[in-house]
């Protein structure tokens, strides 16, 4: 794409998004648009009277206008379900990559890097209206420990691997301020001045933090990879395998089993709200099965069944 003009003095809050838009741009260019578009409704809100945030809007309307026409075929583009989907896709899959190295205590910058970037990216979900409280809690848990580690490697600190109380519950809430006073929009990481990076935010090239030779082992973010499984509050309970005779051969043990919800009492009344987080749900197991996730496709379906059966949202 043409490149835009320079971010203004008066929204530089906004120019990590505008690069990670651009670390996005051939690696996945439906990301890019929808990182825009959340910078355009942001800066929309902060400065549209001064000539320079004036040309930068310009600019990414001009960008939106005409990827959107480009891509008009794309579900990912005019449907902000699908869109949804993807985005949060590709922020799930660097956050389960960032958590498990954080737990396997193996600090350095590029596991900063991959925090900080899944923050934005659910920063850039609020286009789509009101997000899931599993996506509230991992943002703020993913700012949270990009400003920490960050912070620990600064300081010649060893942190310490996973939420502080040990446990998941309360993710994020460790950070004072709450979200906002955990991350400052990046100021307070020191991210004033980005720098290039393939597919990655910049992080402040500190003497304190150690040196990672290039990005090898980081996590493709695309969305033709194969899709993770999410992460959920109440997985699916684990079925023992039955006790089989000594001769007979061993058969391989099933890691879930998927109860169906029982609809022999009739459906429940269905308001507007539970037929659109129904749809929903079937239209992310649709996504998922795109990449040959069906664990999450199922998921997925069992709660739109689930919701439709009994009217409660599991």
């Amino acid at each position: 794409m043409a490149s835009l003009p320079p971010c203004p003095a008066s929204l530089k809050q906004l120019q990590h998004y505008l690069k990670l838009a651009s670390d996005y741009d051939k690696r996945e260019p439906v990301v890019s648009y929808w990182a825009r578009l959340y910078t355009l409704q942001t800066a929309l809100k902060i400065d549209r009277k001064s000539p320079e945030a004036r040309a930068l809007l310009t600019g990414l309307m001009d960008y939106l206008e005409n990827f959107k026409k480009e891509h008009k075929d794309n579900e990912a583009v005019s449907s902000d379900v699908v869109a949804q989907a993807l985005v949060e896709n590709v922020a799930h899959k660097l956050f389960m990559w960032a958590d498990g190295e954080d737990r396997a205590a193996r600090f350095n910058k590029n596991v900063v890097k991959v925090f900080y970037t899944v923050g934005l990216l659910f920063d850039v979900c609020d286009v789509f209206g009101e997000v899931s409280e599993e996506v509230v809690k991992q943002r703020k848990y993913a700012k949270w420990k990009a400003t920490y580690i960050h912070n620990c490697l600064k300081n010649g600190e060893t942190p310490i691997p996973g939420p502080m109380g040990g446990e998941d519950e309360g993710l994020g809430e460790e950070a004072e301020g709450g979200e906002e006073g955990a991350v400052g929009g990046g100021a307070s990481l020191g991210w004033s001045q980005p720098q290039p990076h393939p597919g990655l935010p910049s992080v402040p090239d500190d003497s304190g933090l150690p040196s990672v030779p290039g990005a090898d082992g980081l996590p493709s973010v695309s969305s033709s990879s194969p899709r993770p499984v999410l992460p959920r509050s109440h997985p699916p309970p684990e079925q023992p395998a039955a006790p089989s005779p000594a001769s007979a051969p061993a058969q391989p043990v099933p890691t879930a089993s998927f109860q169906m919800p029982d609809a022999s009492g009739g459906s429940v009344p269905l308001t507007p709200d539970m037929v659109t987080k129904a749809q929903k749900y079937c239209k992310w197991a649709v996504s998922a099965l795109d990449y040959d996730d069906s664990q999450t496709a199922i998921f997925n379906l069992q709660k739109a069944l689930t919701l439709l059966s009994t009217g409660r949202d599991s």
